[in-house]
């Protein structure tokens, strides 16, 4: 598949929203969003207390919204998505200190 672990994440994410939705998304796109995912959670989360400052959270959950419109991932729960990638990244990211 050619993706890191934590782009994985993000891909088995994305993918079992489409599932839970019944929507079919091109494997392609899917990889490439997942990738995109992971760049905007490196670049919100470089600061020491990104997880629990609003102001980051709210430009991470814009970030998060304008990707998936941006590359044409269905309308779904978007607070939903956002809460499971916020999760994981929060999950990586204490891991990996």
């Amino acid at each position: 598949m050619g993706i890191s672990f934590e782009e994985k994440a993000f891909y088995d994410i994305l993918k079992e929203l489409c599932v839970k939705y019944d929507f079919a998304y091109p494997e392609d796109k899917l990889i490439e969003l997942s990738k995109a995912v992971k760049v905007l959670v490196d670049s919100q989360a470089q600061y020491p207390d990104w997880s629990k400052r609003d102001d980051i959270k709210a430009a991470f959950k814009v970030g998060l919204i304008l990707l998936l419109d941006e590359h044409g991932y269905p309308l779904v729960e978007r607070d939903e998505v956002y809460k499971d990638i916020f999760e994981q990244a929060e999950n990586f990211k204490r891991n990996n200190r």
